[in-house]
Order: C-alpha cells, then structure tokens, then sequence
C-alpha cells in the first residue's frame, strides 16, 4: 500500500452550502471549509507551495532554516511544513494573534519570537515592523525568507482550491474572500476565471481599516487580514469590488454561523460569510455564491470570540 504523508492531506477539504442562512429569493451560499486540513488553515496550501517552490528553484537547501513573518494562521502551516520536509523555523509574529496559534506553531517545532502591540490589536504599523524585525534575524543568520507578501508560488498553491469547487460546483458564479496577503483571493480567482471568465469576485476587508475602498488603515482584530495599503500579489483585473464589514458583525456572524450552520471557524471566515450573504441577497436565486471558511474556531477558543458572557 502507498504511503502517505502529512502533506499529501492537504486539500480536498469539504463544501457546504449554507441551509439556514440563505437571503429568501436570493442565491445559494456556498462555504469552502478550510478547516479540514492539517493544521485547520487553507494556510498550509501556500507554505506547501512556498517551501516546494524554493526548494524546487534551489534557492532553499535542504535543512536550512526558513524564516517569515505572520499576523495569522501561516506560522502553524510553514512550521507544519518544515517539519515534514526537514527545514528547522523561525516565525515573528505578535500578541495580537490567537495563543492557540503561536502555542500550535511551537508545538511543531518552530522557534516562535511574540512582538507586543498596543491593546493586543493589529495596527498600520505592525506589518512593517515585523518586516524589519525579519530582516535583521535574516543578516544575522543566513535564513530563507518565505516572504509570503510577495512570494508568487502561493498563487499556484491556491490553484487546487479553485479545481477542488469547480469540481463540486461548476456552476459557481461569484467568489469571495477576505484580503490578507491576497495570495489566497487572486490564486484562487485566477483559477477560477481561467476556467470560467465570467465569475465574480468580491474583497472583503474590515470596516475599521479600509485600505482598499477608501486607502486608509486603522486598528482592528481580524487576525491575518488588512495588513498592507495594496498587498503587492493583489491583481486589480482579477477582482470586480471590495465590502467593507464591521468586524463586530464579522464576529456574531461567526457565532451564528457555528450555532446555526455547523461550520466552526474565526472572525475572517465570519466576515466572508456576512458579505457573502449580502451580496447574495442582491442576485438572483439561479446565482452561485462561494465563500471560504479559512480555519477551525478550535484556534480561537481561548479569546472573546466563543466566549459566554458570565
């Protein structure tokens, strides 16, 4: 019998149409749930792709050390990744970010340095500092950065999502997807236009930092996302519009979504889910939309998000 390895479970994740929830006279709703790979991230489909790419253009060596920065789930799947594939890590993040992630992250072996924020919120100013913060570990040891801001492979790594719904649901007619790196939104869109031109493709970011509708940051807790003004892989001829949702809805509709619907994840799935809803309502119930559930809410369990009131 074939072998199989923790990489090779990447992917081929569930999707679920939204049952309870769909606008009445509107379109279907459909939820990639990202959750069900190794690590409970679409994440680990580009750290695959990025240390594959290296490697594969021997800019990345066997057993050498491989650093990036994070804001959100990639920590855990590059760590998940370097562990299968023999690359000791070396993550920058911030106490902005999940402790069930960083804690995940150093479970898997990489070595993890915790940037402190004000509030314990992400801010115009983190991404840049963790850059440089990067930077300088690089000129001291010599590793390979990942640089997933503006890594490309994670662009192909995405592909398989896109081949995984058109697969299940050819006739999807409309995507949507919150804006981190934009690595995830423009490879899955292009993949999803080049075998179908005609789909539609809606950004989210949060309200309280609108970067791409309006041009300027602000403070927010939706982890992973609204990190740079224009994310250098973001593709102005692969997307139609951006929404901006309040994250404190983003948050309820997580809630709602896990109590309602089964589907368990975080604040930047809720989002996705909320505008995936609104620009439902407003299409025909011939439409198809499909949104992504990014991670598992098991790393979000020790915050406020699925916190009772006392």
């Amino acid at each position: 019998m074939r072998q199989s390895t923790v990489i090779s479970s990447i992917g081929n994740t569930p999707l679920i149409e939204l049952r309870r929830h769909r606008p009445e006279g509107g379109a279907r709703v459909l939820v990639k749930c990202e959750g069900g790979n190794p690590t409970g991230s679409m994440k680990d489909r580009m750290a695959l792709a990025m240390v594959e790419g290296a490697r594969r253009e021997g800019r990345l060596a066997p057993g050498h050390r491989v650093i990036e920065l994070t804001g959100g789930s990639t920590g855990a799947s590059l760590a998940l990744v370097c562990s299968a594939l023999g690359h000791p890590l070396t993550i920058v993040t911030n106490d902005a970010v999940a402790h069930e992630k960083i804690d995940m992250t150093r479970a898997l072996g990489a070595e993890v340095e915790v940037l402190k924020t004000p509030e314990g919120r992400v801010h115009p100013g983190l991404v840049p500092q963790m850059r440089a913060r990067v930077e300088e570990i690089v000129k001291q040891t010599g590793a390979f950065w990942t640089d997933q801001f503006n890594n490309r492979h994670q662009l192909d790594g995405y592909a398989p999502l896109a081949q995984e719904v058109l697969r299940s649901c050819p006739e999807v007619t409309h995507f949507v997807q919150i804006v981190g790196t934009a690595g995830s939104s423009m490879g899955i869109a292009r993949e999803l236009r080049r075998v179908k031109p005609g789909v539609r493709v809606t950004l989210v970011e949060p309200s309280s930092s609108p970067w791409l509708s309006e041009g300027r940051g602000g403070s927010h807790g939706v982890e992973g996302t609204a990190g740079l003004a224009r994310p250098p892989l973001l593709d102005r001829a692969l997307y139609d519009e951006v929404m901006a949702i309040d994250e404190r809805e983003g948050r309820e509709a997580a809630r709602w979504l896990a109590r309602d619907e089964g589907i368990f994840a975080g604040t930047s799935s809720g989002l996705n889910v909320l505008a995936a809803l609104r620009l439902a309502g407003s299409l025909p119930p011939s439409a198809t939309v499909m949104t992504i559930a990014v991670d598992t809410g098991l790393k979000y369990l020790a915050g406020d998000l699925y916190r009772r009131p006392e």
